[in-house]
């Protein structure tokens, strides 16, 4: 690669914006590793924090909990999860009026997976909100949040087919989702084509790809197959024989996602959500190599 190159790729990163997701803790020392990664990752000035939901009880308090806390003792910018699941009208909008009353103004609309688990059929509360874009409405009425919803490069497993998942996608936006982010992907030329699509539709909303660094192969492949994201022969065999070697699996996440990041940055991508499993060192690694340094150490950088 050329010096001209080189700079034009550095120069070109300084627009890169990433958000990262986390998932709520289920007990303290769950607590302390949640909250060390914050605390690593808060100084790359993501554009936002995600926190997963599931539906009823425990999991929706600790989301909640969660997101309050990073809202009363950080400068960060939290997005709650929500679903329709197991839930009525009447209970989901008191949910979103406790963000809103809690200083949320970002929420992730998801209609949640079936109560059976994923494969089996999804059925609606009785009184409940019956698909995303009847929640993304329903958050909009309730107050002036930002709606972050899924999108699905290789279409959603319930989907008819492609084009049917781009008409639920448009019903969201049109209910008035204002950003979309993908499940996780390996091959970019699926989200790029899928990006094409979705413009071709008159979709203008920002598609975020949904970056996963591999923290443990055979469960990012379980959770592959379920939700029918495709895992690349030549991934599988990249991993192949390191289930006992940790080190070496850690180093070849952090290259395997940095080298995806860096072919979508040269495709003209800029904007990037990791889904962090609540582990930073990776996630943070990947930033560095794509150019991307904590605010204070870019500023020092800029006035030297």
């Amino acid at each position: 690669m050329s010096t001209e190159t080189r700079r034009s790729r550095r120069n070109g990163q300084r627009g890169i914006h990433v958000s990262f997701e986390f998932f709520p803790p289920k007990n303290a020392e769950m607590e302390t590793a949640l909250w060390e990664s914050i605390e690593r990752l808060a100084p790359l000035a993501p554009q936002f924090v995600s926190v997963t939901y599931g539906a009823g009880g425990s999991t929706r308090e600790r989301t909640h909990a969660t997101v309050e806390r990073i809202v009363k003792e950080t400068k960060l910018k939290p997005a709650a999860h929500l679903t329709c699941v197991g839930a009525s009208r009447a209970e989901v909008d008191e949910v979103v009026s406790a963000y809103k009353d809690a200083g949320v103004r970002h929420i992730v609309a998801l209609r949640g997976d079936p109560a059976g688990g994923i494969g089996t059929t999804y059925e609606a509360h009785p009184d409940g909100y019956k698909s995303t874009a009847e929640l993304v409405e329903g958050i909009r009425r309730i107050g002036d949040f930002e709606v972050s919803v899924s999108a699905y490069p290789e279409k959603h497993p319930e989907s008819a087919s492609f084009e049917a998942d781009i008409d639920v996608l448009k019903a969201k936006v049109d209910a008035g989702a204002t950003r979309a982010i993908t499940q996780f992907f390996f091959d970019n030329d699926l989200y790029l084509r899928f990006l094409d699509k979705v413009r071709a539709r008159g979709i203008n909303i920002p598609i975020l790809p949904g970056i996963v660094p591999v923290q443990n192969f055979k469960q990012t492949a379980s959770f592959a197959a379920r939700c029918g994201a495709s895992i690349p022969f030549w991934l599988a065999e990249r991993f192949d024989g390191l289930e006992n070697d940790p080190a070496t699996r850690r180093l070849i996440a952090a290259a395997v996602a940095a080298e995806q990041v860096i072919d979508l940055l040269d495709a003209g991508v800029r904007d990037f959500h990791f889904y962090t499993m609540n582990k930073a060192d990776l996630v943070y690694a990947i930033c560095r190599l794509i150019g991307l340094r904590p605010v204070a150490e870019a500023r020092a950088s800029a006035a030297a």
